[in-house]
């Protein structure tokens, strides 16, 4: 007889739990004061917002959400997520406080936007409960983090020889537009080394989407691949989140001590997102155009990334920059390379001979190769890398036929093997992986001795 009692008692606390937050009896808003084509502003909500923090309305019958990007006294101003400001003037606008994303196992092989929705025809997220995620620091402590220590193998011949990765290592593909960079990130997707992939497609086109997530990754890499996807036809607000919230389910996972691996194509474009928004928001340009907050952004991500601490995963960040005009002293490309732990370029000259991935060894580096290699490999690229160094100076020289062969032993030495150190690093997206890159280039170059003696 005492149940209906309990079940009253029990109902009575859920509804006081639910209203305990004021939020869920008074909602906060105001009223649209202004529109422009990528922002309107709010007056009445200066108060209960801060920086970053969302907000709801509706329009054309459709619930929309936009992000403060900038408070004054009187009002504020909103930068839609939805492209374009479709909003009339003194419309409502509530606030909805912020977007949390908790990742869960059931993401994997999904497809999501930058605010957490899925947008492929899965059953819809199951999305885990919020662990008071808004005070929790999303960089861990510098001195509470795991130490680097160990190496992967990327099955990329030319990556594992001259630039070795490290678990918790971040990284850059620096190339121009066309070299290469999606397609050696698709390669590096297909490493076996990590529990889970996040990628994030930042500006991308919409053509490319489903060519990149079901040719290149295939069904195998799509399986423990979460994808968040905004391509170039969405608003700056949504392509600056895209970043933020790949590194959030990234996070999800590396917190359950899961190796976790992070592509992000492209991190120019996240900045010129925050650029659009920063100067749509009143903000001064400093360099090139871009204003001052572009380059607090870049790092304030980036440095989510990496080591875990003790007793929790790692987040190894591989992310292509797209340098403008081939010029890679651009402000942003400068501003990532300061960041990470190496980079890898990617050069238009190799790619117009047909010699792919063009990368080149001698500009590229991983400052953590020491922990990869052993002196025994350490002492065979400074060889391998004198010797090309020592090819690609004199080229031109050999092209006006000023070389001679028995003068300079070393010379001959690496006319004669270079170009076949060069076909040895040959790999397509549709090779195998390679099991072991020092012994697969040993093998090659053992053969061609070989047929070159007969």
């Amino acid at each position: 007889m005492a149940r209906p009692a309990a079940n009253a008692l029990e109902a009575l606390a859920a509804a006081y739990m639910r209203f305990r937050d004021p939020r869920h009896l008074v909602r906060r808003g105001g009223r649209v004061s202004e529109v422009t084509p990528s922002s309107f502003r709010v007056r009445g909500i200066s108060h209960a917002v801060l920086l970053g923090d969302i907000v709801s309305y509706r329009s054309r019958g459709m619930e929309r959400r936009g992000e403060v990007v900038r408070i004054a006294a009187g009002d504020v101003l909103v930068a839609p997520y939805e492209a374009g400001a479709d909003i009339a003037l003194g419309q409502p606008v509530f606030a909805a406080g912020v977007i949390d994303i908790v990742p869960h196992e059931s993401w994997r092989g999904r497809v999501i936007d930058a605010l957490g929705r899925a947008v492929d025809d899965g059953p819809p997220l199951i999305r885990p409960p919020a662990e008071a995620s808004e005070d929790r620091p999303r960089t861990p402590p510098a001195l509470r983090r795991q130490r680097v220590t160990t190496p992967f193998a990327t099955g990329v011949r030319v990556i594992d020889l001259f630039t070795p990765l490290c678990h918790g290592q971040r990284i850059g593909i620096f190339a121009g537009s066309g070299v290469g960079k999606s397609t050696l990130l698709a390669m590096l997707a297909r490493a076996d080394a990590f529990d889970t992939v996040v990628l994030a497609l930042i500006g991308e086109r919409g053509r490319e989407v489903r060519e990149f997530l079901e040719d290149t990754l295939g069904e195998a890499g799509l399986a423990k691949t979460v994808a968040v996807v905004a391509t170039s036809d969405e608003s700056a607000m949504m392509r600056r989140r895209a970043a933020d919230t790949a590194m959030r389910v990234a996070e999800g996972f590396r917190d359950r001590d899961e190796k976790v691996l992070l592509i992000v194509d492209s991190i120019t474009r996240f900045a010129h997102a925050a650029r659009e928004v920063a100067t749509a928001a009143g903000e001064p340009p400093v360099a090139r155009g871009y204003p001052a907050s572009v380059f607090t952004d870049i790092p304030g991500l980036l440095e989510r990334a990496g080591p875990g601490e003790s007793g929790r995963g790692s987040i190894t960040a591989i992310l292509s920059v797209l340098v403008d005009g081939d010029d890679h002293n651009d402000p942003v490309a400068d501003c990532v390379r300061g960041v990470l732990d190496g980079h890898v370029v990617l050069d238009r000259a190799i790619a117009e001979e047909g010699r792919y991935p063009p990368v080149n060894p001698l500009a590229s580096i991983s400052r953590l190769a020491d922990r990869a290699w052993g002196e025994d490999k350490r002492a065979v690229i400074q060889r391998l890398k004198a010797m090309i160094a020592r090819y690609e100076e004199t080229r031109d020289i050999r092209l006006l036929g000023g070389f001679q062969p028995g003068i300079d032993p070393e010379l001959d030495l690496a006319v004669r093997q270079v170009p076949v150190i060069y076909d040895a690093l040959r790999q397509s997206p549709k090779d195998p992986p390679a099991a072991d890159a020092f012994a697969e280039l040993a093998a090659h170059l053992k053969a061609r001795e070989e047929n070159h003696g007969r």
